[in-house]
């Protein structure tokens, strides 16, 4: 998944990284690696912290604008590492802003989209749960499946617990 990140990136970073005067030629690829780990990181920690709830709404809903927690945290992790590569604060918060959502909103597309086997949420969440096995998919699902969300969630088989029914088979 990762790979297949990092290559989103690449194709869509030409504007904010490559071609902006601010990023000088030489952090290029630094930069655009640390636009697809801040992303991957900021997935991730929704697990690990417990906020699946964020990451289910986001690929459920297609909701990846700034307001979303995960492209917030995404986007302050990117101009963190931007910061650290020598780029100032106002040019990392600018090539941030104009690029986290943007690639966050393709990715939520390119999960959601039957046709594109690039990003698979199946393995997706698999990677981001860890090696360690310490995230347990299934029991947290299992909150989603009452109530009002439940219903959302599983209103047809393109819903987010219809993609992931073949995971724990």
């Amino acid at each position: 998944m990762l790979e297949n990140l990092k290559q989103l990136v690449e194709d869509h970073a030409q504007d904010a990284i490559v071609n902006n005067s601010n990023v000088p030629n030489h952090l290029n690829n630094e930069a655009m690696a640390a636009a697809s780990s801040s992303i991957f990181s900021s997935l991730q920690a929704q697990l690990t912290d417990g906020k699946i709830g964020d990451l289910v709404k986001m690929f459920s809903d297609n909701e990846a604008d700034v307001e979303n927690p995960i492209v917030q945290l995404a986007s302050s992790t990117f101009v963190q590492k931007l910061d650290g590569l020598g780029i100032e604060a106002e040019s990392a918060k600018d090539i941030s802003a104009s690029l986290i959502p943007a690639l966050v909103g393709k990715l939520v597309n390119k999960t959601n989209d039957p046709a594109d086997s690039a990003f698979d949420l199946k393995e997706m969440l698999s990677n981001l749960g860890g090696a360690d096995s310490k995230f347990d998919l299934s029991s947290v699902l299992g909150m989603f499946n009452t109530g009002a969300i439940g219903e959302v969630l599983n209103a047809s088989e393109g819903g987010i617990l219809g993609k992931l029914k073949g995971l724990f088979k």
